[in-house]
């Protein structure tokens, strides 16, 4: 291995694609690989990923980057990976293939199972354990399900070889040729199994979902070393070194290090996250309490609003209802409307996160006229995605002594011009967009590089990170926030639409 690394790898392995980015000693990338995954839908409201496509994808991405910059693997001085975090899936250690397709964040086949157990009872206990709301959002009633699929279709399968994890887990184990089976404290507080308090797996909650605690990884810091790669996998063993997921990598990446600092990332879904310090804080706000990172010594905690549906919108405009050809379309198609023409959209195509936590709501179109056109549908789209940050930053604003005065972004939909002054115009607050706008994957390499002293220090990395655009509240503020409550009226139309 080179004793002075050039690079350092972020593997960015995301809902609707996986990524490897290289990054250089100034923090900037210095090439990229990038594939769609594909996107599994058995059944209305379930969603899986095939683990192997996860990890072959991971390993072809990391190959091409190296390609495509005639770069060796040991001029790598660590890995950083940042995953979607809830989804999770079983596998046999013996083997290396899932018994079945991981189960991803957006999945509602639990829903039954989270609305039994608040009937007995257990929401409160749940909540006050893990900081999370009871939800077919988080891991906890995936692996319940699994597992019972497992026992129901394989029941001569011996689970001393069953291995369970969420995807960075998953590919872990992979990097390290099996050698270890371990998770960060970040994703392990998104599974509903951790207590958020001691940082380790609740042995009450394993028993309640049914889950064996020796199928479940090694809970570690997020910034430390995991494990080496395999030699046999690219020709050098090189350190893992920071496990992030993804939301609590981009606040990372955002020098959000401290309380009053918060980052909204525009993805799959749109994730609203606040720095809360060493302290762990709880929300009167239906917000959400979880693990920012941690280190050997400390713990940042933060505070979190997740949208579910927001880029899956347009990836839905774009695949599910044919309307536009890419993403980069709707910025066009929206200003060309030059209003929604009364139309509002729920995105509630996997139900209602923060503040709302439906698990039963639906998604819907209403206002239709005849004189609706396809450029007022997209626009309609892409003004719900602001609506619901502008809804999760009035959740966060009641919890928070001073309100939120600046709102920094990233994320695929934050390149859209017309959104994000929209955002700020709905916000009546300023929009910053970084230049590099992969701040997960800048976050998990920051982490990575800073454990391996590849930089000095965190303040000096960030201070590098420079802004693209601010974008200023304009002449569309009163439109829009008029416009954000009618939209609230839609949403209380479209919450509860299945009945139990």
């Amino acid at each position: 291995m080179s004793t002075t690394p050039e690079y350092i790898l972020a593997l960015d392995l995301g809902t609707t694609g996986n990524r490897a980015i290289l990054f250089n000693r100034d923090g900037n990338v210095v090439s990229q690989a990038y594939k769609e995954l594909p996107q599994y839908y058995p059944h209305p409201g379930w969603l899986e990923h095939d683990g192997m496509e996860i990890w072959r994808d991971t390993r072809e991405m990391t190959e091409k980057v190296l390609i495509d910059t005639d770069t060796k693997f040991s001029q790598v001085g660590a890995i950083g990976l940042t995953v979607q975090r809830e989804t999770c899936l079983l596998w046999d250690k013996t083997t290396g293939k899932p018994f079945h397709k991981a189960i991803v964040w957006q999945d509602r086949r639990t829903t039954s199972l989270c609305n039994e157990l608040t009937k007995q009872g257990k929401a409160e206990e749940i909540q006050e354990k893990t900081g999370l709301v009871l939800d077919a959002y988080f891991s906890a009633t995936k692996l319940a399900w699994l597992l019972d699929w497992l026992k129901t279709e394989q029941p001569d399968v011996n689970m001393e070889n069953v291995l369970a994890g969420t995807v960075d887990t998953w590919v872990l184990w992979n990097l390290t040729g099996g050698k270890v089976h371990a998770t960060d404290r970040s994703n392990a507080s998104r599974t509903m199994l951790m207590n958020l308090a001691s940082g380790t797996w609740d042995l009450t909650l394993l028993d309640l979902f049914g889950i064996p605690s020796h199928i479940m990884p090694e809970i570690k810091p997020s910034m430390g070393e995991f494990g080496r790669t395999d030699l046999d996998l690219f020709g050098a063993e090189i350190p893992v070194t920071a496990i992030f997921g993804d939301q609590q990598a981009a606040l990372f990446a955002h020098g959000c290090d401290r309380p009053g600092l918060l980052k909204c990332t525009y993805g799959t879904g749109c994730f609203l996250v606040a720095q809360a310090g060493t302290e762990l804080t709880r929300s009167q706000s239906r917000l959400l309490s979880t693990v920012a990172w941690t280190t050997e010594t400390e713990t940042k905690y933060a505070l979190e609003a997740a949208m579910f549906t927001t880029g899956a919108c347009i990836q839905w405009l774009r695949d599910g209802l044919n309307l536009i050809q890419s993403a980069a379309e709707t910025e066009a198609l929206a200003r060309q409307a030059g209003d929604n023409n009364g139309v509002y959209f729920v995105p509630a195509l996997s139900g209602l996160g923060a503040p709302h936590w439906d698990m039963n709501a639906r998604g819907s179109f209403q206002g239709i006229t005849g004189g609706v056109k396809r450029e007022h549908i997209v626009r309609s789209v892409l003004e719900s995605i602001a609506y619901q940050v502008k809804e999760a930053v009035e959740a966060m604003n009641k919890d928070a002594t001073n309100p939120v005065s600046l709102l920094k972004v990233d994320g695929g939909a934050s390149k859209n011009d017309f959104l994000m002054q929209f955002q700020a115009d709905v916000l009546g607050i300023p929009v910053e967009r970084p230049a590099v706008q992969d701040a997960t994957a800048q976050g998990a390499a920051f982490g990575a590089g800073l454990a391996i002293g590849f930089w000095e220090s965190y303040d000096s990395v960030i201070a590098k990170r420079e802004i693209d655009r601010t974008f200023t509240p304009g002449e569309g503020q009163t439109q829009a926030q008029e416009g954000f409550q009618v939209w609230l009226r839609a949403v209380e139309r479209a919450k509860n639409w299945l009945v139990d």
